[in-house]
């Protein structure tokens, strides 16, 4: 059930602008640093040391200036799944647009953690984690899986509103052997999600598709760009209502948005995230950018506060747990322990990144931000991962429902 905060809806604004975000994560940090943390120390001394390992796994990457976004993941392990869509795509430009903003949206929706047991068979590969769910989602798409009439290369709320539990587990191979964090979570949001696109015309059309979004995003765009905040506002505002077990103000859901005590009561106690869907913003660029649309301003948007960013700092030394019993025990997201923990990532790394950018004389790169983040924090958090723990998990066990991590 929703929990409700007491607000207005200029506070359900104020949520989801990332500058608050900003302030809020670069107060706990602050507060961290002054040793007031129940939690965690802060040990800037080792901050070089995570300059010189993700600088190190930027220059090992070959593909460190590639756009962070889903498309990437489909291609995993070197087949290039894309190329099967690109000979179904239409001719037309902006319908090509429509048609990957289709496959994007809910392939990222449903990319939350799926746990250390889980893999995707793709024929002769087994994929596991966030490459698998984008296979796996990939399939689906491409088998109609999304789209009301159950063949077409589309995404709309009739097809969604068809998928269940046991179908969606189908889909993703989920088996008693085989099992997946969170699939009732990700039922959920597929369900919530038809309901939210047939709610918002303005944005998704008639159909109730994902892919109408390039056309807000056209009647928008000045000059042929729109700014990334823009877009994850607009995403915010028309995709609220699918999370979830969320806080609510005044009857709105305000998504990945969690309260840590440190930083007072009521709303001005509230961190807001909203990690998919600043992933599903990422994810836009390239579809956008087919279309003819530019995103601009994607500096604009935090570093994602996720496991493999958050791990790479405690793995590296720069977050260092209090009480190390903490590793052994599971955390549910919004425990102060995680909201904290996921804070310090996003206002740690964007002191770090300057400095691994720097480093590397990359400081006018237009996609830095996207950049940075496929090639470099998160490769090297998840590189870390795999060289510290057998199966490559998060180096804090996380109670996850599908919908965060």
């Amino acid at each position: 059930m929703p929990r409700t905060i007491s607000g207005t809806r200029t506070d359900v604004s104020m949520l989801r602008r990332t500058d608050t975000t900003r302030a809020s994560c670069g107060a706990l940090l602050a507060r961290a640093r002054r040793g007031d943390s129940a939690h965690f120390e802060i040990v800037d001394d080792a901050v070089d040391g995570v300059v010189d390992y993700v600088a190190a796994s930027m220059c090992e990457c070959p593909s460190r200036r590639a756009l962070h976004g889903r498309m990437r993941h489909f291609d995993t392990g070197g087949r290039r799944r894309t190329e099967e869509l690109e000979r179904r795509l239409p001719t037309d430009a902006e319908e090509r647009a429509r048609v990957k903003i289709d496959l994007v949206v809910p392939s990222v929706l449903l990319d939350a953690g799926a746990g250390p047991r889980w893999r995707y068979r793709d024929d002769d590969a087994q994929l596991a984690r966030s490459e698998g769910l984008a296979v796996a989602s990939f399939r689906m798409f491409m088998a109609g899986a999304f789209a009301a009439d159950g063949e077409s290369l589309r995404t709309d709320a009739g097809g969604l509103a068809a998928l269940d539990e046991d179908s969606l587990g189908r889909a993703l191979q989920v088996r008693d052997d085989n099992p997946i964090v969170g699939l009732e979570g990700r039922a959920h949001i597929l369900t919530e999600l038809a309901n939210a696109l047939r709610s918002d015309r303005d944005r998704f059309g008639s159909a109730g598709r994902p892919g109408h979004l390039f056309d807000w995003a056209k009647r928008q765009a000045r000059n042929g760009k729109i700014a990334a905040t823009d877009l994850l506002e607009a995403l915010l505002d028309g995709l609220s209502s699918i999370w979830p077990g969320r806080f609510e103000i005044g009857g709105e859901n305000i998504g990945d948005v969690w309260p840590h005590p440190a930083l007072g009561a009521g709303v001005d106690a509230l961190v807001p995230f909203h990690k998919l869907s600043q992933w599903l913003t990422l994810s836009l660029i390239e579809p956008m950018l087919d279309g003819g649309i530019e995103v601009v301003g994607l500096e604009g948007l935090t570093h994602l506060p996720e496991y493999r960013n958050g791990g790479l700092l405690i793995d590296l030394g720069v977050i260092s747990l209090r009480d190390p019993a903490e590793r052994t025990r599971a955390h549910r997201v919004d425990d102060t322990l995680v909201v904290e923990w996921r804070a310090l990532t996003v206002a740690l790394l964007d002191e770090i990144v300057p400095r691994v950018q720097a480093r590397l004389a990359a400081p006018g790169d237009p996609v830095a931000l996207a950049g940075f983040l496929e090639a470099a924090t998160w490769l090297a958090g998840r590189r870390i991962a795999a060289d510290r723990r057998p199966g490559g998990g998060p180096p804090i066990a996380i109670e996850s429902d599908g919908t965060v991590f």
